[in-house]
């Protein structure tokens, strides 16, 4: 498990120079000068630097202590690149993959319940790099495990990095979600220097709105020419979630090339939605076009949903999925 803890597929290719500043969002362009220093004192050149050399005598060495944070924390909205430039760092920094690991806390969460804390630990204890994508603030019980594992991680010589989104209502409260997560992970404080990325959607930055669901017909027609293409009335798809462990699926959505879906409605429940939040985003993760009939994907949550604890994991589903409607347009138009 913790072998698979690597960028996306979206984010194989990425590097710092591959990230777009937005030129109205200074905050944009210190953040990737943040991450190129910070790849650099992990021993990377900030560009991309290859594995380092050495046998079994230089693993064996304890490493050496260094200055400043060990840890950085990317605090923004939705779609300024904060998953592009954490997966640069991961890409930056000098060291072989299997000691380097990349995942969201989601993910983190799963595999300290699969390998148990202790095991976690010991499996994680002699990477370079940790990121988290994502952390979460809406789960005391998880946030706790996670600072905990973290802490053990810091104590170990592991230098971290972490994003986490900023709700669309507060970006003009400074650095309150900054604030939120250095509380939260308590004594780990210290260890991070907390960057502000600020700016509007890139996803839909300069992009006409997202495209109307389409009809039935018209779903079904484009999964049936297309190869690899899945089809699937919307409810039943929800039903299935139910009963598949969501750490499986990144597995479901392997192979892909396309999700048609009939049907769309609103969620019935939080759980049904929190289930459906991990489904986009690992269709995100691997550019899996979603193309639906019914209601718009701005419609799936509830106004009580997308106003309580939850909500950002929402916006980020309505984001993603948007997206991933405008790509899916294309099909129904070829």
């Amino acid at each position: 498990m913790v072998a698979e803890m690597v960028p996306p597929p979206r984010f194989d290719a990425v590097r710092f120079e591959t990230y777009v500043p937005d030129p109205s969002q200074p905050s944009q362009t210190e953040a990737v000068e943040l991450l190129r220093s910070f790849a650099s004192g992990l021993g990377g050149t900030g560009e991309g630097a290859g594995p380092r050399g050495g046998g079994i005598f230089r693993r064996r060495r304890r490493r050496a202590p260094a200055a400043g944070p060990r840890g950085v924390y990317l605090d923004g909205g939705y779609g300024v690149g904060k998953t592009h430039l954490l997966a640069s760092l991961w890409h930056a920094t000098a060291a072989p993959p299997e000691r380097k690991a990349f995942g969201t806390f989601v993910e983190l969460t799963h595999l300290v319940g699969a390998l148990g804390f202790q095991q976690a630990v010991t499996a994680l204890s002699g990477h370079v790099l940790l990121c988290i994508d994502e952390f979460e603030l809406d789960d005391p019980g998880d946030t706790v495990l996670v600072s905990s594992l973290l802490a053990r991680l810091v104590e170990a010589g592991v230098a971290l990095a972490a994003t986490s989104n900023t709700l669309p209502g507060r970006l003009g409260e400074g650095r309150f979600a900054a604030a939120d997560f250095m509380r939260e992970i308590q004594g780990l404080s210290a260890h991070f220097r907390a960057a502000r990325i600020d700016g509007q959607d890139y996803r839909h930055r300069g992009l006409p709105e997202a495209p109307p669901p389409h009809g039935d017909d018209t779903v079904v027609r484009v999964a049936h020419r297309t190869p690899d293409a899945s089809l699937d009335a919307f409810p039943d798809l929800l039903a299935h979630l139910a009963t598949v462990h969501p750490s499986r699926y990144g597995a479901m959505a392997e192979g892909l090339s396309a999700v048609c879906l009939t049907g769309v409605k609103p969620v019935p429940d939080q759980s049904t939605a929190l289930r459906l939040v991990v489904l986009a985003d690992r269709l995100y993760d691997r550019e899996v076009p979603v193309l639906a009939s019914g209601e718009p994907f701005d419609r799936l949550f509830s106004e009580e949903m997308l106003n309580g604890g939850y909500r950002k994991k929402y916006f980020r589903a309505i984001s993603r999925l948007t997206a991933l409607a405008r790509d899916a347009d294309r099909l129904a138009q070829g």
